[in-house]
């Protein structure tokens, strides 16, 4: 198994790149090798002083980088020598099994639609995001972001895609589906929601248990809960800024710390081909951890494989 990794990434890079893969290498079994894609003049000192098992990891040099603040679809045109280039490459021609970058969102998504391409029957790739319960549990909570504007057959999917996430890699037997709304009944909501609901409603594919409140999303009534990204960007920011004024005010709490970005490192685009990782601009150490260990359950729990199945059985039924 080889995971890509963009070292160039991120406020923090390349050092706090290195300070993940030393703790990832420090603590995960020796069948992953990691393909570090970055400016060696600046990597190399940094891994040589950080006494990594050299047998474990290689280096790919890229001269260029993709500033946060660049156009995506210019900068993958105009810098084919960046390490998010670079690394989609790498992806595409299967010399890496998984591409990870804490850098720049727009260009990691340009590349993920162009490069890797989506899972047939998929209208529209979803990022999620991990929903920590009081009893110590994960909840699932899709789009955050990417799909600001939906068609309810893009929820539809989005239900379809956080139920494979949830079984597979959080381990949720039957997990729960449930509709985010401003109330429970059938008929409450939006549009949107009001469409989204019968087409739930008849999917044989995932548990649905109807409409969920806000008050609803950390309690564990539903294990995927399903929204288009404007709501859901907006329900994660929020959880974050628990988290950052519990820190201001020198709250230590074990439930509001899972709040922390950190502590999931980034999250992955499913419905695409292959899988990609994109990470918080301001990922340290922990979080680029975190994001490896994300790409390697999802290779040893062939989940794109199992998405490709559903997606295949569901055009069947069509």
């Amino acid at each position: 198994m080889r995971i890509g990794l963009d070292m160039m990434g991120g406020d923090f890079a390349p050092t706090e790149a290195v300070k993940g893969v030393k703790l990832y290498l420090d603590t995960v079994a020796p069948d992953v090798h990691l393909v570090l894609i970055g400016d060696e003049q600046q990597l190399v000192p940094l891994l040589t002083e950080a006494q990594l098992d050299q047998s474990r990891y290689s280096v790919v040099h890229s001269s260029q980088i993709i500033g946060m603040d660049e156009h995506p679809t210019r900068a993958l045109k105009e810098k084919p020598q960046s390490s998010i280039s670079i690394g989609f490459h790498l992806l595409k021609s299967e010399k890496i099994d998984a591409f990870i970058s804490a850098g720049n969102t727009g260009a990691m998504m340009v590349g993920t639609y162009y490069s890797i391409k989506a899972i047939d029957g998929v209208q529209r790739p979803t990022i999620s995001t991990l929903v920590p319960r009081e009893n110590g549990s994960y909840g699932l909570l899709l789009d955050v972001g990417i799909n600001a504007d939906c068609k309810p057959e893009n929820l539809a999917q989005f239900a379809m895609l956080g139920t494979l996430y949830s079984k597979h890699i959080l381990k949720v037997n039957n997990p729960k589906v449930g509709l985010l709304n401003i109330g429970e009944e059938e008929s409450k909501g939006n549009l949107l929601a009001q469409a989204t609901y019968p087409l739930l409603k008849e999917n044989k594919q995932i548990n649905f248990i109807g409409n969920i409140e806000g008050r609803d999303i950390f309690n564990g009534k539903a294990d995927v809960i399903v929204c288009e990204g404007f709501t859901g960007n907006i329900v994660l920011k929020m959880a974050e800024s628990f988290h950052d004024i519990a820190q201001q005010r020198n709250i230590n709490d074990e439930y509001i710390n899972k709040l922390d970005a950190e502590t999931y490192g980034g999250t992955p685009v499913l419905g695409v081909s292959k899988p990609v990782i994109i990470g918080h601009g301001i990922s340290k150490g922990k979080a680029f951890k975190n994001m490896i260990q994300v790409a390697q359950q999802m290779i040893e729990s062939k989940l794109l494989e199992k998405i490709k199945e559903s997606f295949e059985a569901e055009a069947k039924e069509a």
